[in-house]
Formats: C-alpha cells, structure tokens, sequence
C-alpha cells in the first residue's frame, strides 16, 4: 500500500481512536446487583416492553427456530477460538467451558456450577477490557452473557430495563426510536453495557447529564454462597432497600467484584416516586434531534514546535477548568483533543453540541478560538457539520481500538482537577515526538466535569467529583513480537508524565485518580508505582473501605475476582 493510500486510512483510524476512549470505552467485564424485591429464583420472568431488540433473555428455543440457550462450547469445537476472544487480542485465555447464556437463571445455573466444581467462573458482556479480567489463565468457566441483550421499558419497576449483553448502541436505538429518551454513556456503539454501566461509564452527555451511574435505578445480580450456591438479588437506590450497598457499589465499582449483573433498571435521581409509570418519557434526559461537530485539525510536523504544541493543549485545559462548574453553559459542549504521535502527522480538536440548544454554534466558537489564540497558528481545516444525533451514536465500528488485524493494545488513564503543568507538557512533547514508529500511539484528553460534579463523592461509589478531564494513554500494534516495545513506551510515557507523584496520578492539586472502566495493573505494580499510594486509592478514593465491607458481605468467599478486584477486609488476628 502506497503512502499516498496509507495516509487518509491513518487518520481515520485516528478519528475512531478518538471517539473511542473519549466515549468511554470500558472494561467489559460484567458486574453485579441488588433490590426492594428481595431474593428470587429467577428475576428475569419480568417484562421487558421493548421493541424487538435483539434476542432478550429467552430461555430455550423461540417460535422462529433461534438458537437454543444455553450453549457450551469446549476446545476442540470449531466454534471455540472465535467464541474465546474479547477485544483486546493481547488476551486469550483457555477455559475448559465458554457457556452461552440466555437468562437469569441459566446465569444462576452456571455460577452454582463453578462454585460447587471448585472452578474459578469470569463473565463477559461486550469483552472491550483493557486488561485479562476475563482471559486470566486460572479461569475455567467463561460466561458469555451477549445474548441477554433486551432493553424496554418495565412497568413493574418504573424503570427502563437494560440486559448486560445489550450494547451501547442497541440501548440508544430503542431508548431513542421507543421514548426520545437516553443515557449519559459512551459514544462506542458495540461496547457492552454490562460492564460499562456498573463502572461508572461516562460519554458525550455526561457534562450535561451526568455519570451513567447517577441515573442507575435499581440492579440484578447473581450472587455465590458457598453453602446456599447462587441466589439472584435485586438492589435499588432507595436507601430503605435492605440491599442498598449493593446497589452502591454497582454504581461505579466496577465489574468482576461482587457476581454477575444480569439487569439494570435506568431512572434519573430527580425523577419523583411513582412518576413516568404512564409516560416513560419522564424518567430519563430527552435524547438531542441534531448533533452540531466540529473538527479541527493541525499540521504535526517539524513546523509545530514544542512551544505552539503546549500552546494548544494549554488552551484546551484551560477552557475546561473555566467551563466545567455544574450547571454552567459550557458544560453542554463535549469536546477531545487527540495528540498521537507525530508520525501520525496530525493534531485534532473534536467538539460537539446539541444542535438543538441555543447558542450552540456560539460556544463550539468560544472552545475553538480559547484554543488557538495563544498559539498563534491557524489550523490546518475546520470542519462543522450538523447530523441526526442517533446516527452519529450507533455507527458501526465507531471507537473500535485497531482494525480487524491490529487488536492489541495497552490504554492507561488519569483524572484532571487541572490542566497539565507546562513541565507535563514538556514531558507530553517529547515524548511524542520521539523516533518511535508510533502512528497510533498518543495521547487523548476528553472534556468531563459539568454534571458529574454536582453528586457528591460518597453518594456513589465513582468519588472522582471535581475533575474536568480525563487523560488517556493508548498505543495500538499487530504484531506480538512488538508487546514488550509497545508496553515500554507507554509505561516510561505515563511514567514521566507524573514523576512527581511515583509515577501515577496520585489525588492532589492537579490530578484525582485514575478510572476503573481503563482499568490498569501497572498501578498495583511497585515498580511502576512508587508513590506509596494503593492503586485502590488511586481508582476509589476514600470509598474503598465501603467496598470491601460489602464484599464481605456478598462475596465473602471471593468467588469473583481478578487482577484489581475487590479485596475483602483482612481478619485482625
């Protein structure tokens, strides 16, 4: 392939890089739940008053002859391989089972199974983990929850009924086409909601909407007893419900902690008891009818010094520490800024609105001229363009790391108070413009704050409620024999850019953390964090004792867990 040729592939595979992390993308390991309801043999006998959406939760064979669940494939099946892989090709692991659930109680089924075989049980709703949460080589039993994939409305709780293995793209399509209505999620349409939900999963609306979490009504899990074998709880919001904690902690805990999620119920906190029972329309935000985008991009080449390039990423932080409060105008925009490496050969600003609000070409104009004032060199093209909003978030393949051939990737990640200290922006230049062949290595700096921040940290399990940005660190390759150079660049990257905090983000003046949806494990490596700072600390903050005592409560004998997970309390001796 010509360089003529590569060049336009190159920069839209940028394009979706951007629009993956920045939307984002998360963890796909499925999580778990709780509710007024109380315990049930099998919570998933409740409607879902969809529109068709995919094949629901429908035990055994429907009247057009579809696939029969559940399906348990082993190795030696042709179907194995395929089954066995997530997103991230640097994962694969090799479990003795790959079952292909349909329903509550199949999920109840195999989690009864695994614990009373001793086998170690993952499960698995999109499979978009940054890490091998779900590819671990202890993990026997891997359950593929994709075909519990309906989403409706549900009288019965006066909620909207999401199913974990519904992607995010299937959620906005009937939230859209059913009621007007969405979800302040990510802008990666095949990303699960499984996993995405249950660790504080944020998007283009969540500076106007808030977190996901924030209109998280009510949850389903399975849980494990060694003694009992599993049970399927359901927890809600009300903090009368005797498994509120459970609820709390799938409201940003993340997944793989306490069971398996196999439904959650979506209301906003502010809707009023009882309301929306004859108008579901009420209950969530009204969806925007047009998206107003800008695209701006610069040249990145030897005539972008270090100056004008800190000048940029300057202007953009600082629109957002200024343009971040809750309730403020400026909060209604969403905006990234995607610095790949200079052998990429381009810079890009994307920013997008409702088209619908008023002012909203005004503020794309303020965002774009913050930015480029102090640099004092004219972008290379702006592109502004209006389309249907349900369009642009269902796209196929939108945010998708890589392509069909290069899936392997390492993403690491931290909050921002603050813009970068121009010492950070020095370290981000040179490392960017370093020989590596890194075309689809970068940096992404994705706008938030807004509405996240007018939930106080304690009343959800997300505690980072102050920040205005997050900063993603992504490096894209094909090849195995490339890991350990890849893996170098982005850990000495990530590495500089916080040496003065041990070499992670560690909570202070400009940085709060990292995000458990890009999950990290260098973080609970000494070698790569030398702050003294527990990774806990750095993804939960002071909430992490709360989720521990409620492990101890739902998962007490560590059923579910992986290379970050939830540690029970330790026993004082």
């Amino acid at each position: 392939m010509g360089r003529s040729t590569e060049e336009p592939l190159r920069r839209r595979q940028l394009l979706g890089r951007a629009g993956a992390v920045a939307a984002g993308r998360v963890a796909g390991v499925a999580g778990a739940a709780a509710g007024p309801g109380g315990e049930r043999p099998d919570a998933a006998n409740g409607p879902d008053h969809g529109l068709g959406e995919g094949s629901g939760c429908r035990p055994g064979a429907g009247p057009d002859g579809g696939v029969s669940w559940p399906v348990v494939v082993r190795p030696g099946d042709l179907r194995y391989d395929s089954l066995l892989r997530g997103d991230n090709f640097r994962f694969v692991g090799r479990p003795d089972e790959i079952r292909v659930v349909g329903s509550t109680e199949q999920v109840a089924r195999a989690v009864d199974d695994a614990v009373r075989s001793g086998r170690r049980i993952a499960a698995r709703s999109g499979g978009h983990c940054f890490e091998n949460f779900t590819a671990a080589p202890e993990i026997r039993l891997l359950l593929d929850l994709s075909p519990l994939d309906a989403v409706g409305f549900d009288p019965a709780m006066g909620a909207f009924s999401v199913r974990p293995g519904a992607t995010l793209g299937q959620v906005y399509r009937t939230l859209f086409t059913g009621w007007g209505v969405t979800i302040p999620a990510g802008g990666c349409p095949e990303v699960g909601a499984g996993g995405h939900l249950c660790g504080g999963g944020y998007g283009p609306l969540s500076r106007r909407y808030g977190s996901v979490v924030d209109h998280l009504h009510a949850v389903e899990v399975v849980v494990a007893d060694r003694a009992e074998g599993a049970r399927v709880v359901v927890a809600t919001r009300d903090p009368d419900d005797p498994h509120h904690d459970l609820w709390w902690a799938h409201a940003g805990g993340g997944g793989g902690n306490f069971g398996v999620v196999t439904r959650y119920w979506l209301r906003s906190r502010d809707v009023p008891a009882g309301a929306g029972r004859d108008d579901p329309a009420r209950l969530l935000p009204p969806a925007p009818g047009e998206l107003l985008e800008t695209l701006v991009t610069w040249a990145w080449d030897a005539t972008m010094d270090e100056r004008t390039f800190t000048a940029l990423l300057r202007g953009f932080g600082t629109w957002h520490e200024r343009g971040s409060a809750p309730g403020s105008p400026a909060t209604a925009l969403y905006a990234n800024f995607l610095a790949g490496h200079r052998s990429s050969g381009v810079l890009q600003m994307v920013a997008q609105i409702d088209a619908g609000l008023p002012d909203a070409g005004a503020l794309l104009d303020g965002l774009v001229s913050a930015v480029t004032a102090e640099a004092g060199v004219p972008p290379l093209a702006t592109l502004r363009r209006t389309m249907p909003w349900l369009h642009a978030m269902t796209w196929p393949g939108t945010g998708e790391a890589g392509n069909v051939v290069s899936r392997r990737y390492k993403d690491k990640a931290g909050y921002l108070r603050r813009r970068f200290t121009d010492s950070q922006l020095a370290t981000v230049y040179r490392h960017l413009t370093d020989d590596t062949d890194g075309t689809e290595s970068g940096l992404l700096l994705v706008g938030y704050g807004g509405q996240v921040n007018a939930v106080a940290p304690h009343a959800t399990a997300v505690a980072q409620r102050d920040s205005v940005m997050k900063a993603i660190y992504y490096t894209v390759w094909t090849d195995p024999s490339d890991d350990a150079a890849r893996l170098a660049w982005i850990r000495d990257f990530y590495r500089e850019v916080y040496q003065d905090t041990g070499g992670v983000p560690v909570p202070g003046g400009i940085s709060d953390g990292s995000y458990i949806n890009y999950p990290d494990v260098d973080l609970a490596d000494p070698a790569w964090n030398t702050s003294g700072v527990p990774w806990h600390t750095l993804y939960y903050k002071d909430n992490y004792p709360r989720l521990q005592r409620i492990k101890a409560r739902w998962d007490p004998h560590d059923v579910f867990h992986h290379a970050l997970s939830i540690e029970p309390p330790r026993r004082r001796s």
